[in-house]
């Protein structure tokens, strides 16, 4: 059993802003480190069209790196951007075309997982 660090769900929490910022959909962070050992934290995000996913992608990237000075591991599905799936370990962070997110239902699949309280910071969004 892996329980979640306070700096995974720090950095979860830190992806799902950045997702935020590029103004995408039903951000959810789970715990998901009771449930499988594999990884800490999921976040899961929605984009309305293939240039947004990879715009939340591209703002993620940028600010886990400026913020703790990381890449991802791994980073797959970019080629056609439906479900881009960024691997940095402790946290697998999922960006969706919203219909490819309902055709998968991640959310559901993980309802077990605790959801994580988070809110986007009102003056990010602002500027």
């Amino acid at each position: 059993m892996t329980l979640p660090t306070p700096d995974s769900l720090r950095r979860a929490g830190v992806a799902a802003q950045a997702a935020a910022e590029k103004k995408a959909t039903d951000i959810v962070v789970l715990d998901v480190g009771d449930i499988i050992s594999i990884t800490e934290a999921f976040v899961l995000a929605s984009g309305s069209n293939v240039r947004q996913v990879r715009s939340i992608v591209e703002e993620i990237e940028l600010t886990l790196k400026i913020t703790d000075d990381e890449a991802p591991r791994a980073v797959e599905g970019m080629g056609d951007a439906s479900w881009v799936l960024m691997d940095y370990g402790d946290i697998i962070v999922h960006v969706f075309l919203d219909e490819t997110r309902e055709f998968y239902d991640l959310d559901n699949l993980w309802s077990d997982a605790t959801r994580v309280d988070w809110s986007p910071e009102p003056s990010a969004l602002t500027s």
